[in-house]
């Protein structure tokens, strides 16, 4: 973890990564090229973990507020088809967060319907989850994508049914005092120890396709108005398809 993190802020200070620039609505490319990555994420001592692999006592559903219907096993959770996405009870705002997932290893469907799921920042800016493993899709749709605005640097996904990891850098937006946008969100995403978002500038909620920043919002599937320039939860979503997790945790910055 140590290495990580030392890695983590020289790739995040140096001037020699291109800066990277929005690919809004369904473009086709150009494509990412692939490379390979490991997986590094045991939680330190003042991390927030969400999920140790014994319970779900950290979410709830995110409409009803009921417990989570996912199932888990042998230390795994995993989506029930059908049964809806979870919301952290806590909210957040800056934070660095770790989290592993896996498409399921059976292949059903292609491009969005092929191992989809996400976290949401704040219930408003999601990262994506994909089965991104020669499994073409609009480039800013693949895993490692803020959906809808960034494509990643790389595609630095792993086979289906392997494990992947996400380590996310998010540095939540600003308002005045009056309700205007002060800073946007920015992200910085590693996935299985790759670069894949370099502090890209989040242009604003990423549904629904017009991005956009308001101090009193609807946060994904939350369906109710909410103030927007606080601390959110964040959410874990439910797309369709089978898709695990394990080891969730974060640090508040």
């Amino acid at each position: 973890m140590r290495l990580f993190v030392g890695a983590l802020l020289l790739l995040l200070n140096t001037t020699q990564i291109a800066a990277q620039t929005p690919i809004l609505g369904d473009p086709s490319g150009p494509i990412p090229p692939k490379v390979t990555g490991i997986i590094d994420g045991a939680p330190p001592s003042d991390a927030i973990v969400l999920f140790d692999g014994t319970n779900m006592d950290s979410w709830e559903h995110v409409r009803s507020g009921e417990p989570s219907k996912w199932t888990i096993e042998e230390g795994v959770l995993t989506v029930a088809n059908g049964t809806g996405t979870l919301v952290s009870k806590q909210s957040f705002g800056d934070i660095q967060m770790h989290i592993e997932w896996k498409p399921s290893a059976e292949i059903v469907g292609s491009g969005q319907s092929r191992g989809n799921s996400g976290i949401f920042m704040q219930a408003l800016f999601e990262i994506q989850m994909l089965d991104s493993w020669e499994n073409p899709t609009y480039v800013n749709g693949q895993a490692g994508s803020v959906y809808h605005q960034y494509p990643p640097l790389v595609n630095a996904s792993k086979r289906p049914g392997e494990w992947q990891s996400y380590d996310i850098v998010f540095k939540a937006p600003v308002y005045t005092r009056d309700g205007e946008l002060e800073s946007p969100a920015y992200i910085t995403l590693f996935q299985n120890g790759v670069l894949v978002l370099n502090h890209v500038e989040v242009l604003g909620s990423t549904f629904p396709n017009v991005p956009e920043y308001a101090a009193v919002c609807e946060p994904y599937e939350i369906r109710e108005t909410m103030d927007c320039t606080s601390k959110l939860p964040l959410l874990l979503q439910d797309h369709g398809q089978v898709v695990s997790f394990k080891n969730i945790w974060l640090r508040e910055l």
